[in-house]
């Protein structure tokens, strides 16, 4: 008797305990404004409309790509993605799969994660350079960028520029 209650307990205990385990902390989403949003600034930065590029950034933004030490405001950033023309033509930028949008419940936090294909032809060499990146978007309340975050290897088009 000990042990059909003993085993009972553990049984009832297990499933208590799996049953905690698993918890939702958001949803994802395929379609979503913020995720026009990301899609836009492509197009802006393929027409070299900084004016329009700026309006979808908090005024305070940072910008971070792998390979710098720290974030530098959006303004920066964007006179900085200006200079891929100087040195690169037939720029093109291409989405992999697609984005998506990630709505968390913890600290209501919206990002949209996308994944991308840069590639442009060398002035200098005339080499293609190509690129694959994810980039993260942290929007703010008012649905504005405040962070964005990119991870790629720009090893080969830093060396284009240097």
């Amino acid at each position: 008797m000990k042990k059909i209650f003993l085993s009972t307990g553990l049984f009832l205990f297990g499933i208590t305990a799996f049953s905690q385990a698993i918890k939702e902390n958001g949803t994802i989403y395929i379609n979503h404004p913020y995720i026009d949003v990301i899609n836009n600034s492509v197009k802006y930065y393929l027409a070299k409309d900084d004016a329009a590029n700026m309006k979808i950034y908090a005024d305070t933004a940072k910008w971070w790509v792998s390979g710098m030490d720290k974030a530098i405001k959006i303004a920066e950033a964007i006179k900085m993605w200006d200079t891929d023309f100087d040195y690169f033509d037939s720029i093109k930028v291409t989405v992999d799969g697609y984005p998506d949008y990630l709505h968390y419940i913890d600290k209501d936090a919206k990002v949209v994660q996308s994944w991308w294909h840069w590639a442009g032809k060398s002035k200098k060499t005339k080499e293609w350079v190509k690129v694959d990146y994810v980039q993260f978007d942290t929007f703010n309340k008012d649905g504005k960028i405040y962070f964005e975050g990119i991870y790629g290897d720009w090893s080969k088009m830093a060396k284009e520029k240097m």
